[in-house]
């Protein structure tokens, strides 16, 4: 098998975890929002840009799969625990984001609450798999 053909095995995991009783569009949201932290931290994530055969030009995404996982809320406060203990690139989404429509308010409803006391329904995770399993242990594949 030539380099080019090789399965790609990345060395790190960017992972989502959504708590389990989220509506169908709460969950496609505070995805998309979770996801678009990453890459602002870590450009070595983000591959080239994409160009089709006629020669139209498409935004760089990220170089490998996102996992998408749900959990309950207590799954949920334990992996981020775990996350934040270990020092690595978290983003949360809170249920106060819900009502809010805007960046600003976004970040005022986050800073407003204490870590141990955010309401979390979502948060992305990016670093070594192994770390990244462990941060995510118990929480299952979202259907």
């Amino acid at each position: 098998m030539s380099a080019d053909t090789a399965p790609v095995r990345f060395d790190t995991k960017i992972a989502v975890l959504l708590r389990d009783d989220l509506l169908t569009w709460q969950r496609l949201n505070v995805t998309a929002f979770l996801v678009s932290g990453i890459g602002t931290v870590i450009p070595e994530a983000i591959g080239e840009p994409y160009e089709d055969a006629g020669g139209v030009r498409y935004l760089s995404m990220f170089r490998q799969p996102v996992l998408v996982l749900t959990g309950s809320g207590e799954l949920l406060r334990a992996a981020h625990g775990r996350a934040v203990g270990r020092h690595l690139p978290v983003s949360v989404f809170t249920s106060d984001l819900f009502a809010t429509r805007n960046d600003r308010d976004n970040r005022a409803a986050v800073r407003a609450v204490a870590t141990e006391r955010l309401d979390l329904v979502g948060m992305a995770v990016h670093g070594p798999r192994n770390a990244v399993d462990k941060v995510l242990k118990g929480a299952t594949l979202h259907p």
